[in-house]
Formats: C-alpha cells, sequence, structure tokens
C-alpha cells in the first residue's frame, strides 16, 4: 500500500512498505556499518514527493542526506508501520529488579514535534540557531542534525566512548561568543554540567521529530520507568508479529 505522510517540517510524499528486494539492504552489513542502510531504505520505499516543503529538491529525487533527522526518523516508521501495521513489540530489562519486560507500542500515537516557524526560519537561513548559557554568560550557535551528520556520530562517539556528551556537543555547536574555533572542544569539556543541560534542551526545543521515549512497568516489581524506543536493522523485521502468528497457529491446530 502506497499513502502519502507527512513528516514533522511539512515535508510530504508517498511511503510504501519494505519488500522482499529490500532484504539484501536489511542483510548489508558494509552499509549498516557506514550509515547508509537507511538511507536506502528511505530511497527505495519514498515512491514520490508531494511537498518538498523547506528543502529545494525542485524534481529531483530527495537527497536524504540534507533531510532532518525528525523528518528521516518519521518517515522511516511510517515504512515500518506500512510493512507489518502500527503494532511493534520490543523486550527491555526492568532497571529495578532485572525481570525481563516485554512490551506493545502503537508506532502511529508516538508523540510528533513539528518543526516550529522559528525552527524553520533559523534552518532556511543557514541552519544555525542562537542561545545563551546561563552559567558562562556566552552565546552559542548550533545546528539541526541532518542525514549527513546521522552518519557521522556513530564514528565521533566510538571515537570517545568515555566522552559521548562532549563529542555531541561538540559536534552540534557552530561556534561560542569569544572562542577560538579551534579551543571549542575545551570550552564545552570545561562547561558546568547546568549549562550542558539547558544546551540538550535548547536542541530538543528547536528539534522536530518523534519522541521515541516510552513509559514501561515491570510485570514483576511494578517500577515504572523510561525506555528508549530500540532502533537498529531488527528493527525493520517482522519479530515479535511473526513470533506470535506462529503461536497462535500452533494453538488453533489439532493435536
Amino acid at each position: 500500500m502506497v499513502e502519502i505522510v507527512t513528516c514533522p517540517s511539512g515535508l510530504s510524499g508517498r511511503v510504501r512498505g519494505l519488500q522482499v528486494r529490500e532484504e539484501r539492504v536489511l542483510a548489508n552489513r558494509a552499509l549498516a556499518e557506514s550509515g547508509g542502510q537507511l538511507d536506502e531504505l528511505l530511497r527505495s520505499c519514498w515512491s514520490e514527493t508531494v511537498d518538498a516543503a523547506l528543502y529545494a529538491f525542485g524534481d529531483n529525487p530527495v537527497d536524504w542526506g540534507a533531510v532532518l533527522q525528525g523528518d528521516r526518523f518519521f518517515a522511516l516508521l511510517m515504512i515500518r508501520t506500512r510493512t507489518y501495521g502500527p503494532d511493534y513489540g520490543f523486550g527491555a530489562s526492568c532497571r529495578n529488579c532485572r525481570a525481563r519486560i516485554e512490551w506493545d507500542v502503537d508506532l502511529t500515537k508516538l508523540p510528533v514535534r513539528p518543526l516550529s516557524a522559528e525552527g524553520r526560519a533559523a534552518f532556511l537561513a543557514g541552519n544555525r540557531f542562537e542561545t545563551t548559557l546561563p552559567d558562562a554568560g556566552k552565546r552559542v550557535w548550533f545546528k539541526l542534525l541532518t542525514g549527513d551528520d546521522e552518519r557521522k556520530l556513530p564514528a565521533l562517539q566510538r571515537a570517545a566512548p568515555d566522552r559521548l556528551l562532549s563529542a555531541v556537543l561538540a559536534y552540534r555547536v557552530l561556534d561560542v561568543e569569544g572562542v577560538d574555533p579551534k579551543d571549542k572542544r575545551a570550552f564545552l569539556e570545561d562547561l558546568t554540567l547546568r549549562d550542558a543541560d539547558f544546551l540538550v534542551d535548547e536542541f530538543d526545543r528547536v528539534d522536530c521529530g518523534v519522541d521515541t521515549t516510552i513509559e514501561v512497568e515491570c510485570p514483576e516489581c511494578r517500577e515504572v520507568q523510561d525506555v528508549d524506543l530500540p532502533f537498529d536493522s531488527a528493527f525493520f523485521l517482522p519479530g515479535k508479529e511473526r513470533t506470535a502468528r506462529r503461536k497462535a497457529r500452533s494453538a488453533s491446530s489439532p493435536t
């Protein structure tokens, strides 16, 4: 089924579900490691652009590297939904008692944050957003992440596994008032945690996308906790849905 979907920025188009031919994309380790797997899925399943919104694609195919991260993720959710339906099951471990939690979520019910008018204007003006750090008192300019950025972040995080926050901050922050570009990383590592938390909140405030934090309850200790929706290549496989169908068939078969 091919249906029109509208992404958080207003980008809209027709998407279809995964076909057998996409199995080669999901199984391609090189594509997965390079970050190109999601681009290939988007290119294959986005069949037509209805409204390019803030993107200057014209009559050309969508350049998914230039598309905002929030739009990309929303489109991928819709591809998964068109393939298997809205229900998605996943597992997590209870942080309190370590019990296994099995949880189901309706992907179409996840909260979506549209790109604001402020965000649209700033993105079109060069993708520069300004804020002022409360403790340091300095102005900071940062950017929204696109598909090209999305592909680079895992390598940056692998290069500094013990400094993930500073790696993300250094990548998203473009300039700091009165700080030489070569000293930006050192400045960000010396930030108070209050300033760092403020900056992450500013990222979230202007970002568009899907809220993937899900509240789950442990069946053993009844502890309620937030978990992030798992998102890897397994997200595009049938998983629990196939298992449930097999169990249902086995239960209904005569012994």
